[in-house]
């Protein structure tokens, strides 16, 4: 099964990509690789690896995916800095999703940052 993300190099399956970074084994080295994993996170409900990636200063209270989206699709449009030895970047990207009214696409600027020597979500 190719990841959610779209694997990362493109066609990738999900076990060599994303799933050690879900499941703890391993963090993600770039922001970009950050950003798939939190996307592969939300299309499989893993509340754990969200919370573990996201900044506690802007972490919400209420930080699971929401069950009534199916997510469709990532497409990473740019990423400037968020490098091994960057301690900032940002990962432009669009996906798609669908819920109870229909088919939509976000796209969005995430910055994230490294804390304790680890690539985090800060905002988008």
């Amino acid at each position: 099964m190719i990841c959610p993300c779209s694997g990362n190099p493109p066609g990738t399956d999900y076990e060599h990509c994303c799933q050690p970074a879900l499941d703890g084994e391993r963090w993600p080295s770039t922001a970009e690789a950050l950003m798939r994993s939190r996307y592969t996170a939300f299309a499989r409900n893993n509340e754990d690896h969200l919370f573990r990636t996201w900044h506690p200063k802007t972490r919400p209270a209420d930080i699971g995916p929401d069950a009534g989206v199916t997510w469709l699709g990532l497409e990473i449009l740019d990423t400037v800095d968020g490098m091994e030895p960057d301690s900032t970047g940002t990962v432009h990207f669009r996906t798609t999703f669908r819920d109870h009214l229909g088919e939509h696409t976000l796209e969005e600027n995430s910055s994230f940052v490294r804390r304790a020597g680890r690539w985090v979500y800060l905002d988008g």
